[in-house]
């Protein structure tokens, strides 16, 4: 149980135990020729490498070289919807005609498609597509995810999704931090009937989810044709009183006032942004609200990016996620989320870097525990195949993670893990 990774060419820390707000996300705490001391999933010592080795016995520890590799605190991809049923290729090619994603909605597609084949498919069925998107996870880098419900709309096929979410939990490397997004869309028996389904919400399904630890946070689409900001108030106001945490889809397709409501509420974070307002970055910087950013699914929709510069040059902490979903963004890579950033959203590489470590652990409650490579801090850890984290866009949409280290365990290996086995029978 102790492991000693030594010799990184850039040991980039993103030292921080809050998120970084700010002018504080241009700063990554580089440590040349460092290493690092794991004792029991824990780091023990952060430094130089040459300072760390006058005080270990390195004998007792299991040693990783890291020459010519920078190494990073493990990525956290805090916005995803990765348990589901079915796919929805059909539509993204209708996208690619010229459909609007609220076009298809309106017509019967988008989530209510995704809703239809979650029902039908099985626990296990859910729980084997599970565990196949979260290895390719693993490849890219992540550790630890946020995962929301959210395609079933009826009380079985949310619980089922959750679920399958706690038992994924304990059979997967990966940390998984769970979300109840029943108020994804309006499901087609309470059609006009939106405050009903919010206080069906309320008071039948909310209460069992607590009961049963099945999520930590409540979210909602708070969007024009799905719901309002007094309908999404309420049923956050309502969470939080049962003492879960919340988030809430934001100003995605119009400026609806989701930002505001997210300051409002006191929201870990909010998402998507795309439409905020000016008032609403002021009123999220006041609250300390993360700002959770997704240019994989703008990219995707072909919608214009969100105001990431004007954000972070007033104060905001951003987080950037992917949005893994079967509809709007059907991707789980981080590398190219952080490519999308920075070749379109005007965010340095830096801030990128702090965006899906540290201010992703803080956009789900977790940035006291990971997101950086701080000594007290779990061993979430990933080495890259060169010596810099300036790579990372540069090879565009393709994972250079060749280590994953998760609670100091090696729990990823590109080398090991059937990657390159074709070379064994040349």
């Amino acid at each position: 149980m102790k492991l000693l990774i030594k010799n990184a060419s850039e040991l980039v820390t993103c030292s921080s135990f809050k998120a970084k707000k700010g002018d504080e996300m241009k700063e990554l705490s580089i440590i040349e020729d460092g290493a690092v001391v794991v004792e029991d999933g824990y780091i023990k010592r952060v430094g130089k490498t040459e300072d760390i080795l006058k005080d270990i016995n390195i004998n007792e520890y299991e040693v990783i070289d890291a020459s010519n590799k920078a190494v990073l605190p493990g990525f956290i991809d805090s916005h995803t919807h990765f348990v589901f049923g079915g796919y929805r290729a059909d539509e993204y090619y209708l996208r690619l005609k010229g459909a609007t994603y609220m076009e298809i909605m309106e017509k019967g597609g988008g989530i209510i498609n995704s809703v239809e084949a979650t029902k039908k498919a099985s626990k296990e069925e859910l729980f084997n597509l599970g565990l196949k998107r979260l290895d390719s996870m693993l490849s890219f880098g992540v550790t630890t995810v946020e995962g929301k419900s959210g395609y079933g709309l009826d009380f079985d096929t949310e619980v089922k999704q959750l679920e399958v979410y706690k038992s994924l939990n304990k059979s997967h490397p990966i940390d998984i931090v769970t979300t109840y997004l029943g108020a994804h869309s309006v499901p087609k028996e309470y059609k006009g009937k939106n405050m009903e389904y919010i206080e069906y919400i309320i008071n039948e399904v909310l209460p069992y989810i607590k009961e049963k630890n099945l999520a930590e946070f409540v979210d909602v689409f708070c969007e024009k044709n799905v719901f309002s900001v007094d309908e999404s108030r309420k049923l956050l106001i309502a969470a939080k009183m049962m003492g879960f945490k919340l988030k809430i889809h934001a100003d995605e397709i119009v400026s609806l006032g989701g930002a505001e409501l997210a300051a409002e509420v006191g929201a870990v974070s909010a998402d998507h942004l795309l439409q905020c307002s000016d008032r609403g970055i002021e009123m999220m910087v006041k609250k300390g609200v993360i700002a959770t950013l997704l240019p994989a699914t703008a990219f995707s929709l072909k919608e214009k990016f969100a105001r990431a510069r004007q954000m972070i040059d007033r104060g905001l902490a951003v987080a950037l996620a992917s949005d893994f979903n079967p509809g709007s963004c059907f991707t789980e890579n981080l590398s190219l989320v952080i490519a999308l950033a920075t070749l379109y959203m005007n965010m340095t590489l830096e801030e990128a870097i702090n965006a899906v470590t540290i201010n992703a652990a803080a956009a789900i409650g977790k940035e006291k525990e990971i997101g950086s490579i701080d000594v007290g801090k779990k061993a979430d850890i990933i080495i890259l195949e060169h010596p810099s984290y300036k790579f990372i866009p540069y090879h565009i949409g393709v994972s250079i993670v060749e280590k994953v280290i998760k609670n100091g365990k090696l729990v990823y290996d590109k080398e090991r893990d059937g990657r390159y086995a074709y070379r064994e029978k040349c």
